[in-house]
């Protein structure tokens, strides 16, 4: 099978959507098909083609969220390029940009289009209104992402429930929604593909000693992670014992705040902000912490937590439907509703060293089901189902036509 995905996020940029198409081109190639990527370049004006990995880069601009830009809808130049590709299918991972150009082309092409809807727009729009018309520009996302999804696409994935219920529920969603959770690369994070040393280093780079008890957060340090939760949280553990650790792997608009509330608050040493670390990298952080913490609720899957099941790590998640079904609380991770009962679980966790281990061994166990192997298997079923949508659908179409040629003479 030929197949173009198309997004407005690819490494070198690093985050959920550039790893989840990232691994998925990987995971298919395995799998014998050939896959072309278009996404936006770094340049304004140069466009850039890959042609031993078949990656497409359109001009793009900033767009003044973190380092997201936003390319031009019709490359006129490119069309020939993508054309000759003969694309089976074409499987879009963003809503605008990128996203845009995958319906035209999927248009102009006679493909079969498959969406897959990543991010939760609604928890953004803040970053652009800054408080003002909040409410309205919510409802224009709401109408783009329905008219996005539900008149171009011909499949649509989501990675989790809490997305098929907004689709379903809220959205009114009409065609087919495929719930696929997003896979990852699970093997790069399981204890026997790391290096003991390179933790070792890394922990004592980082200051922390053999009593230490390490929680890690990993992702964007913005408003809607809720890391705020973590840090003011971490003053009260800090108060009942000094060798809990705060550990913030990432960057974004808010890690100056973060680190000025810390300082505020008193706990400046007990609460250490990495800043971005290297995807190859990664791993290791997970293996140096002892458990995994996140508070925010503006997640569609969260693959971190899938990560840090994956390296063996318990992970401590707020009750949202991002999280139920990868963690079953008590099980392979724990879930809390408030403050008061994370720092009750944290300190359960910490104190009780045969739970948690038997916690981070369950956790491996369910991250072995994410892997992305199963994943691209799945999407190729979606894709198969669209490539039959799309020959029903011609096939209607010349039928209905000739009928009316048929009745018209």
């Amino acid at each position: 099978m030929r197949i173009g995905l198309f997004t407005d996020s690819y490494p070198p940029y690093i985050n959920g959507v550039s790893t989840s198409v990232a691994m998925l081109k990987k995971a298919l190639e395995k799998q014998g098909h050939t896959v072309y990527v278009v996404t936006v370049s770094n340049h304004a004006l140069r466009y850039e083609y890959n042609e031993k990995e078949r990656i497409l880069k359109i001009p793009g601009i900033p767009i003044g969220i973190y380092d997201y830009r936003i390319s031009r809808i019709y490359p006129v130049s490119m069309i020939n390029k993508m054309r000759n590709w003969k694309l089976d299918v074409i499987h879009s991972h963003t809503e605008f940009g990128i996203g845009i150009l995958a319906r035209l082309v999927a248009k102009q092409f006679n493909v079969p289009l498959v969406h897959t809807y990543h991010t939760l727009y609604e928890d953004y729009t803040h970053y652009i209104t800054h408080g003002y018309f909040d409410k309205s520009s919510k409802k224009i996302v709401e109408y783009l992402t329905k008219f996005y999804c539900d008149k171009t696409a011909h499949e649509l994935i989501v990675p989790t429930n809490k997305i098929y219920k907004l689709f379903k529920d809220k959205y009114e969603f009409t065609k087919n929604i495929h719930i696929i959770p997003t896979g990852i690369e699970v093997d790069r994070f399981f204890v026997e593909n790391i290096d003991k040393k390179e933790v070792e280093q890394l922990r004592k780079k980082l200051g922390y000693s053999k009593k230490d008890f390490v929680i890690l957060f990993v992702g964007r340090l913005a408003e809607e992670k809720n890391v705020e939760f973590l840090i003011n949280a971490q003053k009260k553990l800090v108060e009942k014992d000094k060798n809990y650790k705060l550990l913030i792997v990432g960057d974004g608009p808010d890690k100056g705040k973060y680190e000025q509330l810390a300082k505020d608050i008193g706990i400046g040493d007990y609460v250490y902000f990495n800043g971005k670390a290297a995807w190859e990298e990664i791993p290791i952080y997970y293996h140096v912490a002892d458990l995994f913490a996140t508070a925010s609720t503006s997640e569609t899957q969260g693959l971190t937590v899938i990560e840090a099941m994956a390296s063996g790590t318990t992970p401590l998640c707020i009750r949202d439907e991002s999280f139920i079904g990868t963690v079953t609380d008590e099980l392979n991770g724990r879930i809390f509703d408030n403050e008061e009962q994370y720092i009750s679980e944290v300190e359960e966790l910490y104190k009780d060293k045969d739970y948690r281990d038997k916690m981070n061994n369950q956790a491996r166990i369910q991250a072995e089901h994410c892997s992305s192997r199963a994943y691209a298997s799945s999407v190729l079923e979606v894709y198969e189902r669209a490539m039959k949508d799309k020959e029903a659908e011609y096939r209607f179409g010349f039928l209905s036509k000739l009928f009316k040629k048929i009745k018209g003479e």
